[in-house]
């Protein structure tokens, strides 16, 4: 028996450079581009680990849990880390950025999720990227779920380690990840003892076996399936247009808060200032006395495709999540979304405005 997704040609060397490749130009990257085997957090965590060790002193931004998490690789690293927390409904500035250097002038290492999916905000990155560049630090960001939803522009921004991921805003797989490295990126990580060798969270094993080599011969055998998908996915992007996809992620985020802000119920947006709503997803506050999952639960059953999910850890009870991302960016999902959260919300004995919501939908949509 014979299986399309299985008999298959061996992915050729070249064939996986030339993905690279598209995936530089979709990040307007010069850099070096490392397509990692395996999902995002294998980059994020071997350009941390890479970088930093007892003689790094990092700058943490924490607008969400991955920032939290950031945080605890780097102290495991040996580094000293400074956090720079914000309220979740919020992002942090370019000026709160440059008052921890002030306090903290030794930091050579800031370390920011650009969209944090799980919380619904978004950084100003090219603000804080020309704080960074003053002060000499080198500027790693974890872009997977602004990656095709906003601009990732790193050497436009000064990043020294960009990290992106397929699955959301792109569309594609989970199972494969990418990561732009700078050349300062590469000296740290030349330079430093405790940066992983011959390991899978080796970014030098790539930098030494693969580019270094003329991007001839594969470290190991690729995820065939994944870098397949991964292309086609760069495919459709180049197809659709990467500012019409983005605009496409924009209006779906815009209409999202009109809608949810018409429809009442108590329902709001959990972001404050739409400025700082990431367009990959939206998070809402349930209304004071509901149960976020209860919601949630009522409004998958009337459509158990729609992408609503409850928030995570010490957010489920409260925060409800729009995953409008990919092929979930069009007006027809925000719609049917907010109409079974809006149906819920009435199951509960709370009054909604549902052809309030539908049109608010309709005229926020660009």
């Amino acid at each position: 028996m014979t299986h399309p997704f299985l008999d298959l040609a061996p992915l050729s060397a070249a064939h996986f450079a030339s993905v690279e490749d598209r995936v530089a130009r979709l990040m307007d990257t010069s850099q070096d581009v490392v397509i990692m085997q395996g999902e995002a957090l294998l980059p994020l965590e071997g350009a941390i680990r890479g970088t930093a060790g007892p003689g790094t002193v990092a700058l943490n931004v924490i607008t969400g849990p991955y920032g939290q998490t950031f945080g605890d690789w780097l102290r495991d690293c040996g580094a000293t880390v400074h956090d720079l927390a914000v309220p979740f409904h919020t992002a942090v500035t370019a000026e709160q950025v440059r008052e921890a250097f002030a306090a903290h002038p030794d930091i050579d290492f800031v370390s920011l999720v650009h969209a944090e999916a799980a919380t619904g905000n978004t950084n100003p990155v090219a603000e804080i990227g020309e704080v960074v560049r003053e002060h000499g630090a080198l500027f790693y960001l974890d872009a997977v779920a602004s990656i095709a939803a906003e601009p990732v522009l790193p050497d436009a921004w000064g990043v020294d380690l960009c990290v992106i991921g397929a699955q959301k805003a792109m569309g594609g797989p989970a199972g494969v990840s990418a990561v732009s490295v700078s050349a300062r990126a590469w000296e740290r990580m030349a330079g430093n003892p405790q940066a992983p060798r011959h390991s899978y969270l080796s970014l030098l094993d790539w930098k030494q076996r693969w580019i270094d080599g003329g991007r001839k011969a594969l470290l190991h055998a690729p995820a065939q399936l994944e870098m397949l998908a991964l292309e086609a996915c760069v495919e459709r992007i180049e197809s659709e247009g990467l500012d019409a996809l983005m605009a496409r992620h924009a209006s779906a985020a815009a209409a999202t808060r009109a809608g949810t802000l018409a429809l009442g119920g108590g329902l709001e947006p959990y972001v404050h200032e739409a400025k700082d709503a990431a367009p990959v997803a939206t998070t809402l506050r349930a209304p004071a006395g509901t149960d976020a999952r209860e919601l949630v639960a009522r409004a998958l059953a009337v459509d158990p495709v729609l992408p609503l999910v409850a928030g995570g850890g010490a957010l489920a009870q409260e925060m409800i999540r729009v995953n409008h991302y990919g092929p979930q960016a069009t007006r027809g999902v925000v719609q049917s979304s907010l109409a079974a959260l809006g149906g819920a919300l009435a199951e509960a004995g709370l009054a909604v405005d549902l052809e309030g919501a539908r049109k608010a939908v309709a005229a926020a949509w660009q």
